[in-house]
C-alpha cells in the first residue's frame, strides 16, 4: 500500500513538473510573439566612413539616407511603422567595418544593411551579409563582377562607365592610353575593364600604376606619363590623400593630356577642392552630379529638386554627389519592395526586388536588374573646363549592367551565387 502511494506521489509530481515546463515554454512563445508584434520600428543599418580616408564621400551618403528615412517617415512610415536608422561611424577602417556589420546584424537585428564606400568595405563584410542571410545593398560606383544572392549594387558599373568613357576618349583624341589606379579591388579590377575596353576600341596601354592608398606624393607618377606620352589618361584614384595628384599634375604644366574617370569629381567633388586649373580637361561617366541640377537636360528639375532638399537639410555641407543619390534611391527602392512584399522578411523582399522594381528619382529611373542585382540607370558625360566649369556634353540613357548576365550566365533569381567575376578571367 506504501508503495502503491509513493508511485502515485510520483506521478502527480511528475505531472505538475511537465505542465510547469509546458507554461514556461509557451509563456516563452508568448513572451517572443509579442515582441515580434510589438516591434514598432523598422531597422535599417548603415554603415558608412564618418571619418577617414573615405568621409568625404561618406558624409553625403550618410546624410543622404538622413533625407531619404525622414521622408520616408513624414509619409506614414513602412507598413505602418517608423524606419529607424542605425548608423555608426565605420571611420574607414575595414576592421571596424566587420565589428559593426556582426552587431548590427547580431544585436540590434536591423532588417537590411546598407554601406560601404571602399570594394575594399563591401568585401569585408560580404562574407557576414552572407553567412547571416540578411539583405545588403552596396550603393556606390564599383568595378563589378558581383554576383550575390543578398547583394544589391545600385552604383555606376563598368557597363555604366568604363565602356561609355572608353570608347569616347579613344575616338576624340587616340589609341595610347595611360593608367594609374589604387591599388585594391576597385582600381585592380577597373583597370582590366579600361585594357579590355582600350583593346576592343583598338586603343593600347603604354603604361599602368597601382598606387598603394594613403599615397599622396606623385612626382615619379607624373614623369613615367610624360616619358610614356599618353593619347588619355584614365585616373581610378580613391580617397582624400590620392587626389593630392590633381594638384601636382597641373603644377607638372601638362595641358594637352586629357584626364578620363569614373570617379573624381562626382564623389569627391575635387573641381571644387582644387584651384583651376587641377581638374582641367577631365571627363567622368556620372550618374549623378549636383551640376546636373543647373544643366539644360530633362532631369534637371528633379536632379535640382533633391539637391535643395538636401542642402535645406544640411547647409553646411559641400557637395552633393553621385553616391548621395545613389544611397538615396536604393532606400526608396528598398521602401518600395518592402510594401510590395508586405513584410521585412528577407527573403520575400528580395523577390520583389528580383521583379524588377524602379524608382524614379533624382538621377532618373533607376530600376533593379533581377538577374544581376545590380541597377539599369543613366549615365551623364561630365566635362570639366578650364575653370571647373561642369558641362554635360552626352548622356545615355537606362544602360543595362547586363555583363554578369550574358557574360558569365549569371541569373540571381534562379541560382544563387556569391562571388565575384573579374573581365579577364
Amino acid at each position: 500500500m506504501k508503495k502503491l502511494f509513493n508511485l502515485r506521489k510520483g506521478l502527480v509530481l511528475t505531472s505538475l513538473l511537465s505542465m510547469l515546463f509546458l507554461a514556461a515554454c509557451n509563456s516563452e512563445e508568448s513572451d517572443k510573439d509579442a515582441s515580434a508584434a510589438g516591434k514598432d520600428t523598422i531597422k535599417l543599418g548603415l554603415l558608412e566612413d564618418h571619418s577617414g580616408d573615405f568621409s568625404l564621400i561618406g558624409l553625403q551618403k550618410l546624410h543622404a539616407a538622413e533625407l531619404a528615412v525622414s521622408e520616408i517617415n513624414e509619409s506614414g512610415g513602412l507598413l505602418g511603422k517608423q524606419v529607424q536608422l542605425i548608423a555608426p561611424d565605420t571611420q574607414s577602417d575595414n576592421t571596424k567595418f566587420q565589428e559593426l556589420a556582426r552587431k548590427l546584424i547580431l544585436q540590434d537585428e536591423v532588417d537590411v544593411l546598407m554601406g560601404a564606400v571602399s570594394s575594399a568595405s563591401r568585401e569585408a563584410i560580404r562574407p557576414i551579409v552572407e553567412q547571416n542571410k540578411i539583405l545588403y545593398f552596396y550603393n556606390n560606383q564599383y568595378e563589378g563582377g558581383v554576383a550575390s544572392k543578398y547583394t544589391f549594387a545600385t552604383g555606376g558599373v563598368p557597363e555604366h562607365q568604363i565602356q561609355t568613357l572608353m570608347e569616347g576618349l579613344i575616338k576624340d583624341y587616340g589609341p595610347k592610353v595611360y593608367v594609374i589606379a589604387a591599388d585594391y579591388n576597385f582600381g585592380q579590377i577597373s583597370a582590366d575593364w579600361v585594357y579590355k575596353e582600350t583593346v576592343e576600341n583598338g586603343g593600347e596601354i603604354v603604361g599602368e600604376e597601382f598606387i598603394p592608398l594613403g599615397v599622396s606624393q606623385f612626382s615619379s607618377t607624373i614623369s613615367r606619363i610624360k616619358d610614356a606620352d599618353p593619347d588619355v589618361l584614365i585616373t581610378l584614384l580613391a580617397g582624400a590623400e590620392q587626389s593630392a595628384f590633381y594638384g601636382q599634375w597641373a603644377n607638372s604644366g601638362v595641358r594637352d593630356i586629357p584626364m578620363g574617370t569614373t570617379v573624381n569629381m562626382a564623389q569627391a567633388y575635387e573641381h571644387l577642392r582644387f584651384q583651376p586649373p587641377a581638374l582641367e580637361n577631365m571627363y567622368v561617366t556620372a550618374t549623378f552630379m549636383e551640376e546636373l541640377g543647373k544643366s539644360d537636360l530633362e532631369i534637371a528639375p528633379k536632379a535640382q529638386e533633391f539637391v535643395d532638399k538636401f542642402y535645406k537639410m544640411f547647409p553646411d555641407d559641400k557637395y552633393v554627389g553621385m553616391e548621395a543619390e545613389a544611397e538615396y534611391s536604393a532606400i526608396m527602392l528598398w521602401a518600395k519592395a518592402v510594401e510590395k512584399a508586405g513584410t521585412t522578411e528577407t527573403d520575400a523582399v528580395i523577390e520583389a526586388l528580383e521583379t524588377g522594381i524602379s524608382y524614379d528619382g533624382p538621377a532618373g529611373l533607376v530600376t533593379i536588374d533581377g538577374k544581376t542585382h545590380h541597377a539599369i540607370r543613366n549615365v551623364y558625360l561630365a566635362h570639366s573646363g578650364k575653370g571647373h566649369e561642369i558641362t554635360f556634353p552626352k548622356q545615355w540613357e537606362a544602360i543595362v549592367p547586363d555583363w554578369l548576365s550574358t557574360e558569365k550566365g549569371v541569373d540571381l533569381t534562379t541560382k544563387p551565387e556569391f562571388v565575384q567575376y573579374n573581365p579577364l578571367d
